[in-house]
């Protein structure tokens, strides 16, 4: 183990965080550069190396914790790379990105805070990356398989990274201009910076992937011409729908979906634009939706320099302590204060908006809400609790309902869908189509990035056992795991 005493003599400490009045004026991430490394080990000698390590039940992908932590503490940073990458393609994504369920099960976190497991994953990836240690690994022989994916986000990317390196000839078509999905252009530059993409992309390429952006398949190539195309074919498109607010005044301008808003800010910061089409610049913004992109919203529209900017969450606040009924290991819902949050702005919870209000140009001035409560399991709404915020950009980031159907991918291929509608899919995430998969949001729907990569892993092992008949690839999850949640 690491040190037999760290739990003891050591007390939780996090990445520290750029004063808030320096970074809303920049995109950087939050993280003072640097700050980790000197106080990592010690973080890592926490880990108790238990006798059952919970933190593999909630994470997906498996990942060795209790071995890199203790490479860690010993600062053996090769080796701690090593175990990182034996279960995890892409660590850096998730250091920054995972809401770290395997801090939830941490059995340290019973009666302790638990160990700082995300913030030892970011500093190994970024040292082994700095000391080169992260390399190609092309594959010694080719196949003679080819096989097609859909979609560049983590699952997609996982499953092109694993079929490459089984030495299949692998393709990852993405509709958008530039590789990583939701990586790319719905995670703001502030929560990572897309350097960790590219530097991924370009190990990628050295191993033999192939890339073809600007391509949408169901408008641009015909799913079925692809599918006869290829050996076999990986949908990884995820579940892009977004959930829609069908009230009143929806219509009016100033009005959009989170993933309408975001993608345009990274635009600019990728050199595309020089301002944003969709600017928060001395507006009141009002942001409907609690969850991490409502966060990011929050975050992109303080860097816009929002007039004011507010948050709303139809469910009630969550508590700073585990209840009764969310005991560990499973993942509870708490109060969480994201560095968005930190740099301002308003929170409302238990309320629902009734409508909007628009101005005489027909966008919208201002938006109409009410407190709701839950009775008898249903909700509903406290009479003379309306009230009115003025709003000049709404953003809505309610989730999001299922795969898009509207580019003819589903048709075309004559997917079978279940009844969340998302693509239905086998033990081995096979479709009812011979020889294309699914992997990720598409399949599973809307979910977190550790299951994506967990699913594009496995998904990969399903395609190579599909192509040679067998398969040394691993398959964490299989497609009907679920989070450890109560």
């Amino acid at each position: 183990m690491a040190d037999p005493k760290g739990f003891l003599t050591t007390g939780r400490e996090v990445a520290q965080t750029r004063p808030v009045a320096e970074r809303v004026k920049d995109w950087n991430e939050v993280y003072v550069p640097g700050s980790l490394l000197p106080i990592i080990s010690k973080q890592a000698g926490r880990c108790m190396d238990c006798g059952i390590p919970f933190c593999h039940n909630g994470c997906p992908l498996g990942n060795l914790i209790p071995e890199w932590n203790d490479y860690a503490y010993r600062e053996d940073w090769t080796a701690a790379s090593e175990r990182l990458h034996a279960t995890n393609n892409f660590p850096e994504f998730t250091g920054r990105l995972c809401p770290a369920p395997c801090e939830s099960a941490c059995v340290l976190g019973i009666n302790q805070p638990a160990v700082t497991i995300k913030n030892v994953e970011v500093s190994i990836i970024d040292k082994a990356w700095d000391s080169g240690d992260v390399t190609p690994q092309p594959p010694e022989r080719l196949s003679g398989k080819t096989v097609a994916v859909i979609g560049s986000g983590p699952a997609g990317l996982a499953a092109a990274q694993q079929l490459t390196r089984a030495g299949h000839t692998v393709a990852v078509y993405e509709r958008a201009d530039r590789i990583g999905g939701l990586l790319r252009y719905g995670i703001p530059e502030f929560k990572m910076e897309k350097s960790h993409i590219n530097r991924r992309i370009e190990q990628m390429r050295l191993e033999g992937t192939k890339f073809r952006t600007e391509v949408e398949i169901g408008k641009d190539i015909d799913a079925a011409k692809l599918r006869r195309r290829y050996d076999a074919v990986v949908i990884a498109a995820g579940a892009t729908v977004s959930r829609d607010l069908p009230v009143p005044g929806r219509e009016l301008g100033g009005i959009h979906f989170a993933m309408e808003y975001l993608p345009l800010a990274n635009k600019v910061q990728e050199g595309d634009l020089t301002v944003s089409p969709i600017h928060a610049g001395g507006k009141h913004v009002v942001v409907i939706g609690g969850g991490d992109t409502g966060a990011d919203c929050v975050g992109t529209a303080h860097r816009q320099g929002a007039a004011s900017v507010t948050q709303l969450e139809i469910m009630p606040k969550p508590g700073e302590e585990r209840t009764a009924n969310q005991p560990w290991p499973t993942f509870p819902m708490l109060y969480k204060v994201t560095s968005a949050h930190e740099e301002g702005g308003e929170r409302v919870y238990s309320v629902s908006t009734t409508h909007f209000e628009g101005d005489e140009d027909g966008n919208v001035a201002a938006l109409h809400l009410v407190e709701v409560e839950f009775k008898d399991g249903k909700l509903e709404q406290k009479p003379g609790t309306e009230r009115r915020l003025p709003a000049q950009l709404v953003t809505l980031a309610m989730g999001f309902t299922g795969t898009d159907q509207s580019n003819g991918l589903v048709q075309q291929f004559g997917l079978e869908l279940d009844q969340r509608g998302n693509v239905a899919r086998d033990e081995h995430y096979a479709t009812n189509v011979d020889g294309v998969f699914v992997a990720g949001d598409a399949g599973r729907g809307q979910s977190l990035i550790v299951w994506a990569i967990a699913e594009g892993r496995s998904a990969a092992r399903g395609v190579d056992r599909f192509l040679t008949g067998t398969s040394a690839l691993p398959a964490p999850i299989r497609p009907t795991d679920r989070s450890l949640l109560v």
